[in-house]
């Protein structure tokens, strides 16, 4: 491969504004988004508490806050019911669920290879 080759493939990536690599991968670069959204897909729905037992060393603000981000990029809906106390439950959308089996895949590939990054 050219130099020039490798010059123009690489060049698609210094875009930061417009890297859709960059851009939609900079949603799930936290440890925590992915495992949430792998929670969510094994259940119709899960109330905030039962993902943060799931997750014991997360913290119910970071939990908050990721839960918060991933309802704005539409991978995940909130529905709050009118009790007391008030119970929210949360779940994947269409968009979230057509994310899951190429997580799917990284999640199979992360099973194969986990003695490799163990410490």
């Amino acid at each position: 491969m050219s130099n020039l080759t490798i010059q123009e493939n690489l060049k698609k990536y210094s875009d930061i504004e417009h890297c859709p690599v960059r851009n939609v991968l900079s949603h799930f670069s936290g440890k925590w988004s992915i495992l949430i959204l792998c929670i969510l897909s094994e259940n119709e729905s899960t109330r905030f508490n039962a993902i943060n037992k799931s997750i014991p060393d997360i913290s119910s603000k970071v939990l908050s806050d990721t839960l918060k981000t991933l309802e704005a990029d539409g991978l995940i809906t909130r529905r709050l019911y009118a009790e007391i106390p008030p119970r929210v439950e949360y779940s994947l959308t269409d968009l979230g669920r057509s994310l899951m089996p190429i997580f799917g895949e990284l999640i199979g590939w992360a099973l194969a290879h986990f003695d490799n990054f163990r410490h």
